[in-house]
C-alpha cells in the first residue's frame, strides 16, 4: 500500500471516518516541531532567563534546556517510531502501563494533557499581545484582550481543515519563523559588544552558592518551556509517513536545529541591549527585547517590520501546537478511555472536531487569566502538571515496554540507554522539586498534586462506569506487536542512531 495512500485506525463506523490519513513526511514533520518549539517563546522569555541567573550567564540555562530535551527526544524518538498511533503519550503510557494499572495511566495523562497543552499555547498568546504593544504603545488591558481572543479563534479556523493543507500552512509558515530569527541575529551580530555579552557579575558562577543553584533550577524550567514542541509529531504519529524513519529524525534535527538558534539569538541579544535593561518593567527590552535589538541595531522601521513576522511566528507556534495536542483524546476516546464524542473525526476534513474545540475554548480561558498573573509562574505551574504525569513516566515507559515487549518491531533504537533516560530523569526531577522555591507563595507542586488526585478520583468514576479495572478485567491490547504494514515503520529492521 502506498503510504500517502495508507490509513491507521479502527474500521469506519455508521459511515462516518474514524481512519487517520499518512499523509505528513519528514519535512513537514521537522517544521511543525521547529514551528512549535521556537514561536514566540525565546523572544519574551529571554529576559526572564537573565533575572533567574541574574546576569548575561543565562545563556547556559538554554545550553541546560538544550541537554534535557535531547535526552528526552531521544524517548520520544524511541516511543514514537515503535508505536505511531495518534495521541503521542497516550499510546506510549497505555501500552507500557496496562499490564499492572489498567487504563489508569493513559487516563490520567489525558486528563492532564487537556488542560497544560492548550495552557501551554496560551502563553503564545499571551507573547504576542505583550510584542503587539511594541507596535500599539497605547493598548489598554481591554484591548489587548479582546486581540488574543480574536487570534485564539483564528487559529482555531485555520485549523478547520485537512492535515495536509495544514502541513502546507506550516511549512510557510515556518519561513517566517526562520526568517524572523535570523535578522534579529543579524541584527545583533550586526552591531555586537563582546564586553557586553561576556561581562558577568561577581560570583556569577559560584557554584558552592545556593542561589546558583536556585537560578539554574529556574533557568532549566525557562530553557525547556522553550524548546517544548520537539515532540509535536509524535502527537501526529497515525498522520506520519514511515513514522520508524520520520519520527527519530524529526524530533533530533528540530532539536539541534532550535538550540543553534537559541544560542545565538540569546548570545546576540546580550550584545546590544545591556542585561540590566531587560530587568526594569519601565524599559521595553523587558517586555519585546527583540524589538529592542532591532531598533538600536537598524532603527524604528526595521524593528516595527520584524515585529510583525515575530507576531506571524507566535501564531506559528501556537498553531502547530494546537494541531498537535489536538490529536491527544481522539485515541482515548476511542479506546473509552475518555468521553467517546471526542473519537469522531470531521466528515469531510478528517481531524477531532471535539478535541480541537474544548482545547480551542481552554486555550482562550487561559490566555485571559495568564494576561493578569506572571509568565514565569505560569510556566512553573504548567511544567509541574506536565513532569509528574507525562515525563517522568515516560522515562519509566522505555524501559518497562523493553522488558514487557521485547519482540515489538522498533525501527530506532534510543543511543547509549540507559544513559538519556538517566539524564532526563534528573532533569525532570530537578525542575519539579526547585519548582516551589522558584515560585514563592504559588505553590505549583501542590496544584500539580491536586489536580493529580482529582484526575485519580475521575479515574475511579470512569472505570467503574465503563466496568474496567478496577472494576473488571485488564484489558490488554499489544496491537503494535503485530503491525498492519510497512508504512507502520519501516521493513528494514534499523536500529540505533539516525542517518542523515
Amino acid at each position: 500500500m502506498d503510504d500517502t495512500q495508507e490509513r491507521t485506525g479502527p474500521a469506519e463506523l455508521q459511515g462516518e471516518p474514524t481512519e487517520f490519513v499518512r499523509r505528513i513526511g519528514l519535512f513537514q514533520a521537522t517544521t511543525i516541531n521547529m514551528s512549535q518549539m521556537c514561536g514566540i517563546g525565546p523572544f519574551v522569555t529571554i529576559p526572564l532567563m537573565v533575572a533567574a541567573f541574574g546576569g548575561p550567564q543565562a545563556v547556559i540555562g538554554f545550553v541546560a534546556g538544550a541537554i534535557l530535551a535531547l535526552a528526552d527526544g531521544l524517548i520520544w524518538a524511541e516511543l514514537g517510531a515503535g508505536l505511531p498511533g495518534a495521541g503521542g503519550s497516550y499510546v506510549y503510557l497505555r501500552q507500557a502501563f496496562q499490564y499492572r494499572t489498567g487504563k489508569l495511566m493513559p487516563f490520567l495523562f489525558v486528563w492532564t494533557a487537556m488542560l497544560f497543552i492548550p495552557l501551554t499555547m496560551s502563553t503564545g498568546v499571551i507573547g504576542f499581545v505583550q510584542y503587539l504593544g511594541y507596535l500599539w504603545p497605547g493598548m489598554s488591558q481591554g484591548q489587548g484582550d479582546a486581540v488574543g481572543l480574536v487570534v485564539t479563534a483564528l487559529i482555531v479556523l485555520l485549523l478547520w481543515r485537512r492535515v495536509e493543507n495544514i502541513a502546507k500552512l506550516t511549512v510557510g509558515l515556518w519561513c517566517v519563523m526562520i526568517t524572523s530569527v535570523v535578522l534579529v541575529i543579524l541584527a545583533a551580530f550586526t552591531h555586537f559588544s563582546p564586553h557586553r555579552a561576556f561581562t558577568y557579575p561577581a560570583h556569577a558562577f559560584e557554584l558552592s552558592s545556593n542561589h546558583f543553584w536556585i537560578g539554574f533550577a529556574a533557568g532549566l524550567t525557562i530553557g525547556i518551556y522553550d524548546y517544548l514542541g520537539y515532540n509535536t509529531a509524535a502527537y501526529m504519529g497515525a498522520e506520519i509517513k514511515q513514522p520508524g524513519r520520520t519520527m527519530p529524525r524529526a524530533i533530533i534535527y528540530s532539536i539541534l536545529g532550535i538550540m543553534a538558534i537559541y544560542l545565538l539569538l540569546q548570545i546576540g541579544t546580550l550584545g546590544v541591549v545591556d542585561w540590566k535593561d531587560m530587568l526594569d518593567p519601565a524599559n521595553p527590552a523587558s517586555t519585546s527585547v527583540a524589538s529592542a535589538v532591532l531598533e538600536k541595531a537598524w532603527g524604528k522601521g526595521p524593528a516595527d517590520t520584524v515585529t510583525v513576522l515575530i507576531l506571524i511566528t507566535a501564531v506559528a507556534s501556537v498553531l502547530a501546537g494546537l494541531l498537535g495536542g489536538s490529536r491527544v483524546p481522539y485515541d482515548a476516546a476511542r479506546d473509552k478511555v475518555f468521553f467517546r464524542a471526542f473519537g469522531k473525526l470531521h466528515p469531510r476534513h478528517r481531524f477531532p472536531v471535539l478535541g480541537l474545540l474544548t482545547m480551542g475554548a481552554i486555550m482562550a480561558a487561559g490566555f485571559l487569566v495568564g494576561r493578569h498573573t506572571d509568565l514565569a509562574t505560569i510556566i512553573q505551574l504548567l511544567t509541574t502538571v506536565m513532569v509528574i504525569v507525562q515525563a517522568l513516566a515516560q522515562v519509566a515507559a522505555v524501559t518497562v515496554l523493553r522488558r514487557r515487549q521485547p519482540g515489538l518491531r522498533r525501527p530506532y533504537r534510543m543511543w547509549l540507554y540507559p544513559a538519556p533516560s538517566v539524564v532526563a530523569c534528573v532533569g525532570w526531577l530537578v525542575i519539579y522539586g526547585y519548582a516551589d522555591k522558584n515560585s514563592p507563595g504559588r505553590h505549583p507542586i501542590e496544584w500539580s498534586l491536586a489536580w493529580l488526585a482529582a484526575g485519580c478520583v475521575a479515574f475511579v468514576l470512569w472505570a467503574r462506569y465503563e466496568k474496567v479495572w478496577p472494576f473488571g478485567p485488564r484489558e490488554i491490547s499489544e496491537e503494535y506487536l503485530h503491525p498492519a504494514g510497512p508504512g507502520d515503520g519501516d521493513s528494514t529492521g534499523e536500529t540505533g542512531p539516525v542517518a542523515p
